[in-house]
C-alpha cells in the first residue's frame, strides 16, 4: 500500500449519495427531484411515498452517510491522511452543486469522488457521472474555476466491503433456531434493473460487451457463500435475487424477485432463508422497507423463517477500504505501478469507469469517467 500520508495530487475526497428525505413534507419534492423529466404525476408520487409516510417520511439514508462521514474522518485522522471530506447529494439536502460550490470555494481543485454504489450500472454509476458533468457546467456559469474530479473505481470485491457483510452472515444464521440453521439457503439481493441495462453495463470486453452488474454480483456472492460455509461448516445453498423493482410491467427486468424467491424455497423445502442485501451500502430505504417489511411479512406468511444481515454501513473496514481506495488512486495518478485491491475472481476491467461505460438513456455529458488507471 502507498505511503497513507499521501493522497497527492488529491486535495479533497467528495462522498457523493443518493439521498432522502427526512420529514413527511420532504417526500413529494425528493421523489420529484429523482424522477424529474419523467412526467410521473404528483398523485402518483403521493402513492410512491406511502414506503417514506410508514417511517414518518424520513428515510435512514442521509444519517448513515453522516455516520459513514464521520467514520471517514476518523480513520483519515488515526492513519495521518489529511484530507478533507465532503458529502454531497443527487437528490435531497446536502445537494451536490452546493457541495461542489463550497469545496471550490474552500480552495479544492483537484476532487476524488466516492459512490455510494459498488456496482457498474447507469443507474449505480453512470448517473452519478452525469450529475457531475451538471453541476460542474452549473459552476462553470457563475464564473467559478472548475476543480478535476475523478470518481474512485468499483470497490464491490474490496476485502474492507465484502469481509463486513460475511461477518453479518455469519451472526444472521446464528440467530436462527438450532433446527434450521445448518439447511438455511442464502438470497443475496439487491436492487433489480431493466435487462437492457444489465446487458450493457460496464465496459465492453471485460465481461462480453458489458453484463458487468450481474457479472460483479455474483463474484461477491461467491466469496461470501464460501467463506460463511468455511466458518459454519455448513453447506449454504445460495442464489442471486432482486428487489425494488419499479418502471412499467411490459419492460423486463432482472428476476426473481425476494418475495417469489421466498415462495419457491418454501415450496422446495428449504428450512430457511437468510437474506443478504450485497446491492447496498447502507440500511436505507429499500432495505428497510422491501426487505424488513415486505418480505419478512410474505415469509411469515409461508411460515419460512427468515433472517436479514446487515449491510456495511459505518463499519471501521469499510472506511479503511476508502482510504485505500483514495490511496490506491492518488499513487497511480502520480505514476507508481499499484494493483487494484480485490478478493474474487474479476480482474482489473471490472474495476473500470471508462468514458464509455455504462451508455446513457439519452445523450448527456458525463464528468469523471477517463479511461481506468488500471487498464
Amino acid at each position: 500500500m502507498p505511503d497513507a500520508l499521501d493522497a497527492t495530487p488529491y486535495d479533497a475526497l467528495l462522498l457523493l449519495s443518493f439521498g432522502g428525505p427526512e420529514g413527511p413534507d420532504d417526500v413529494v419534492p425528493f421523489l420529484e427531484n429523482v424522477t424529474r423529466g419523467r412526467g410521473i404525476p404528483k398523485e402518483r408520487l403521493k402513492e410512491v411515498g406511502q414506503h417514506y409516510f410508514l417511517f414518518g417520511g424520513v428515510s435512514p439514508i442521509n444519517a448513515q452517510n453522516r455516520a459513514l462521514l464521520d467514520a471517514l474522518r476518523k480513520d483519515f485522522a488515526d492513519h495521518g491522511l489529511d484530507l478533507p471530506v465532503y458529502w454531497g447529494n443527487r437528490n435531497w439536502a446536502p445537494y451536490l452543486t452546493d457541495t461542489l460550490r463550497e469545496m471550490v470555494r474552500d480552495g479544492h481543485r483537484r476532487i476524488c469522488v466516492l459512490a455510494t454504489s459498488a456496482y457498474a450500472s447507469y443507474s449505480g454509476c453512470r448517473q452519478y457521472r452525469e450529475n457531475l458533468a451538471e453541476s460542474l457546467e452549473a459552476l462553470r456559469s457563475e464564473g467559478l474555476d472548475l476543480p478535476e474530479v475523478d470518481k474512485l473505481r468499483h470497490y464491490f470485491n474490496h476485502p474492507g466491503f465484502v469481509e463486513p457483510m460475511t461477518d453479518s452472515v455469519v451472526r444472521a444464521l446464528a440467530d436462527l433456531p438450532d433446527g434450521v440453521r445448518d439447511g438455511a439457503h442464502l438470497a443475496f439481493t439487491t436492487h433489480s434493473i431493466p435487462t437492457a441495462a444489465a446487458d450493457t453495463s460496464g465496459p465492453p470486453g471485460g465481461h462480453g460487451a458489458g453484463g458487468a452488474y450481474v457479472a460483479q454480483h455474483l463474484d461477491v456472492a461467491r466469496l461470501i457463500a464460501g467463506s460463511v460455509s468455511e466458518r459454519t461448516g455448513a453447506d449454504h445453498p445460495w442464489q442471486l435475487v432482486y428487489q425494488s423493482r419499479s418502471g412499467a410491467p411490459h419492460i423486463p427486468w432482472l428476476e426473481p424477485d425476494i418475495c417469489d424467491h421466498l415462495e419457491e424455497r418454501q415450496a422446495a423445502g428449504a428450512p430457511a432463508v437468510v437474506m443478504v442485501p450485497i446491492g447496498f451500502v447502507s440500511d436505507h430505504m429499500e432495505v428497510l422497507y422491501d426487505l424488513d417489511t415486505e418480505a419478512e411479512a410474505r415469509a411469515a406468511e409461508l411460515g419460512l423463517p427468515v433472517r436479514r444481515s446487515a449491510t456495511v454501513g459505518a463499519d471501521p473496514r469499510f472506511a479503511a477500504a476508502i482510504r485505500e481506495l483514495v490511496l490506491e488512486r492518488a499513487a497511480v495518478e502520480r505514476g507508481l505501478d499499484v494493483a487494484p485491491c480485490a478478493l474474487g475472481a474479476l480482474g482489473p476491467s471490472h474495476h473500470l469507469c471508462p468514458a464509455g461505460c455504462c451508455p446513457a438513456r439519452t445523450p448527456r455529458p458525463a464528468a469523471a469517467g477517463a479511461d481506468s488507471p488500471f487498464a
